[in-house]
């Protein structure tokens, strides 16, 4: 697709938003946090996406208008480390159309797009059980899908999500379904059984009830070969392997499988007897690369350890020479570390794999000092695959990578592979545990085990994030490119950092590579061949989703879609809105946000009239702010971020309890906030004022400079029911800044792209 390109992506607007509404940060009614980082399918001018708490939806891939929604009732209540899910998967014979999604407890549903329910004929009435024969024996463990399954020919191809923390624990197998009946037709089982090739690379019974050696991971399925490609992750326990000697196939491993019988035909093993939490996190790239007069159908691998592995699709040929190099032996007791790892020759590694302490990071005084401070007995120098011991260790690439899920985009037309990385180490050591622990050694770790200061920089000289572009043809860096930017230190007058990131990108005939990824709420377009940013737009939170485009099928014009979400383990900032943006034109219509001023627009700005005061809809309860302020109460009581934060916020039914508890009311409104408090169900205010998404405001701002809540929302303590008082639009807000002689340019407000 070229419509957008080089020349025209500066133009790029929102063209419509949808807010699947499912956020959540661990505190309220739900026990986790949500992160919404789906990639939409697009199918015959339908969106199809998953969202945290597992929901299908189908949207009108031009407007953006919902037509239908699956919602398999997932406990909302279970505790997992983050609700996600993916995305989903797509089959059809011309006649039927069966869309497959997952859950993180374990259930693969088969939906009927054109009825919108599940497919009856599909296990027990549209669902397969994916715990039973894998988790049976572990009841209460963690078993499920985070990752959307692979169709390939009539076999549904079907990973899984298990936990990782303990050496014993539901499979990790993976296995083939009838696409039609969803009955079970072969298991390739990730950690060998006897009489298996690879039972002898796991010392006596190490092997039995293993559990990690699975694909959460995303699948790539050679449709024509009949091959499906598993991005194979490390065995459990993560950093010990005492209880697992030998090299452990398949963790680590890319294993290439008949589809339709479960055969293995190649494999290859990335990292032998895992110690790093080294998993293969992101998807195989399917990839043609020409050699001498024949064109080679090969498969990419990117790793954590910044390593890119290619291999002929078909034979698993190395297209690279690799090398098995001897690297540090463990001094852990009862631990056997591998005495060699494999080192692809070509190309070169894309991601940091060591430091030493030469390399501390200079960006502020305060990062360096803090981050000397915490290493002073640390062991710091040190090579890749360096073994964790007994003292604090940095370790490079950290246990998110290097490359993580997302994996890399290719472009056909040049052969060149883009590959986003991140170099945040991590930073711990291995402590002993008490006799009759699982294990006897387990990892400790400081913040979070990234090796960063308390501002979450990390501890090296930046870059911290890079975009890397990657001749296959040659094995060889086309170019790389700073990825992120951590506005603080911008606005320090620090040169641009990069910045972690999770998700990919994708490469377009127009000559762009479009990526979000970073934790700086960015998402941006490159050139292709050069590497120069050429856009980049703000988004409501950082989009950890890997984008997509299409064509609209009424219109013809191409859209660019993102989730941003926010959230994980790098964002403070959460949403959960799909994005869909297209060039400015024939019945475009800009819903939500700006990406570029234009002198020339703005100097025909109209406003919208609006009738001040203006009184909103009926709010769920009769909430007085006359009666709590003549109780003694004023507004940063209630609303703690007014002072300090960019949003006010609304009081927590904790907060209102603590003190209605006190209280001998049995109005029925309290009784109802009582009631919601029990349920925990949130209150679901209506909004007096809104804010645009691309406009950025901040109450602390505002209050720093004097201003007090009245200017802006009227007599409080005197009103029953709050109006607005004052204009959010343009016009109302600059001839405010003017009379108050305060910053009035276009980026007082906006985040003005690039």
């Amino acid at each position: 697709m070229r419509e957008i390109n080089r020349s025209n992506v500066h133009h790029l607007r929102v063209a419509w938003e949808f807010d699947v509404g499912e956020q959540s940060d661990g505190k309220g009614p739900y026990p986790s946090r949500t992160a919404f980082e789906t990639t939409p399918l697009m199918i015959n001018g339908v969106l199809y996406l998953s969202t945290p708490f597992h929901r299908l939806i189908a949207l009108d891939a031009e407007t953006g208008e919902q037509l239908w929604e699956f919602d398999p009732k997932f406990d909302r209540r279970a505790r997992v480390s983050l609700y996600l899910n993916r995305g989903a998967a797509f089959w059809s014979n011309g006649e039927s159309k069966r869309i497959f999604i997952g859950d993180q407890q374990g259930r693969l549903f088969s939906i009927d797009v054109d009825k919108r329910k599940p497919d009856p004929a599909f296990g027990k009435d549209g669902l397969v059980d994916l715990r039973q024969g894998t988790a049976d024996r572990f009841p209460g463990a963690r078993y499920g899908l985070t990752s959307p399954v692979a169709v390939c020919r009539d076999v549904v191809v079907a990973g899984s999500w298990v936990g990782d923390g303990e050496p014993k624990g539901p499979s990790g197998d993976v296995r083939g379904f009838d696409v039609r009946s969803g009955k079970l037709r072969w298991t390739f089982h990730t950690v060998p059984r006897p009489g298996e090739f690879g039972h002898d690379t796991w010392d006596g019974d190490s092997w039995r009830d293993r559990a990690g050696a699975n694909v959460w991971s995303v699948m790539s399925v050679d449709e024509n070969a009949g091959t499906v490609f598993l991005p194979v992750t490390s065995a459990a326990t993560d950093f010990y392997g005492g209880d697992r000697k030998g090299a452990n196939l398949f963790s680590d491993s890319l294993v290439a499988l008949d589809c339709e019988t479960g055969r293995r035909k190649w494999h290859f093993q990335t990292i032998h007897h895992d110690l790093w939490d080294c998993d293969l996190p992101a998807q195989p790239s399917l990839v043609e690369i020409p050699r001498g007069r024949e064109v080679v159908r090969a498969v990419a691998q990117v790793t954590k350890t910044g390593f890119v592995f290619l291999f002929d699709r078909q034979s698993g040929r190395p297209l690279f020479p690799i090398e098995e190099r001897p690297v540090p032996r463990s001094d852990i007791p009862e631990e056997e570390s591998w005495p060699t790892q494999p080192f692809p020759v070509k190309p070169p590694p894309f991601a940091r794999q060591s430091m030493t302490s030469d390399e501390f990071t200079s960006a502020t005084p305060e990062s360096r000092r803090e981050c000397l401070e915490m290493t002073r007995d640390a062991i710091v120098d040190g090579p890749m695959f360096r073994p964790i011991g007994k003292k604090l260790t940095v370790m490079f690439p950290g246990t998110n990578g290097g490359a993580n899920w997302g994996g890399a985009s290719f472009d056909p037309e040049s052969g060149t592979l883009y590959v986003n990385s991140m170099d945040v180490g991590a930073f711990v050591q291995m402590v002993e545990r008490p006799a009759g622990a699982s294990v006897p050694y387990r990892t400790r770790s400081t913040r979070y085990g990234r090796f960063w200061d308390s501002n979450e920089y990390p501890c090296q000289q930046p870059p911290w994030g890079a975009l890397t572009a990657i001749d296959l043809r040659r094995g060889e860096f086309r170019w790389q490119a700073v990825l992120g930017e951590v506005d603080e230190l911008t606005r320090r007058g620090v040169p641009k950092t990069g910045t972690p990131n999770l998700r990919g990108s994708i490469v377009t005939g127009g000559g762009l590579v479009f990526i979000a990824a970073t934790n700086d709420s960015r998402f941006r377009a490159f050139d292709k061949d050069t590497g120069k940013e050429l856009w980049t737009v703000r988004l409501p939170a950082s989009g950890h989703a890997t984008p997509m485009t299409y064509l609209g099928k009424r219109s013809g014009r191409q859209f660019v879609v993102i989730a941003a979400g926010g959230g994980n383990d790098y964002n403070k900032r959460t949403a959960s809105k799909l994005i869909a943006y297209a060039l400015n034109g024939p019945g475009f219509r800009q819903t939500s946000s700006l990406s570029r001023s234009h002198p020339a627009e703005a100097a025909n700005y109209q406003p919208t009239p609006e009738p001040l005061p203006w009184a909103v809809a009926p709010q769920p309860l009769p909430f007085s702010h006359k009666q709590h302020a003549e109780a003694g109460l004023n507004c940063r009581d209630c609303h703690r971020g007014a002072a300090v934060a960019d949003k006010a916020g609304f009081p927590s039914l904790d907060k209102c309890m603590s003190c209605h508890r006190t209280i001998a009311a049995g109005s029925g409104h309290v009784q109802r906030l009582s009631r919601l408090h029990e349920l925990k169900r949130p209150v679901d205010w209506v909004r007096v004022y809104t804010i645009p998404d691309f406009v950025f405001f901040s109450h602390a701002k505002h209050v720093g400079a004097g201003l007090d809540c009245q200017v802006c929302h009227g007599p409080v303590a005197a009103r029953e029911v709050l109006e607005k008082e004052v204009s959010t639009g343009m016009t109302g807000c600059m001839e405010c800044h003017a009379q108050r002689q305060a910053r009035n340019d276009c980026k007082a407000c906006h985040e003005l792209g690039r």
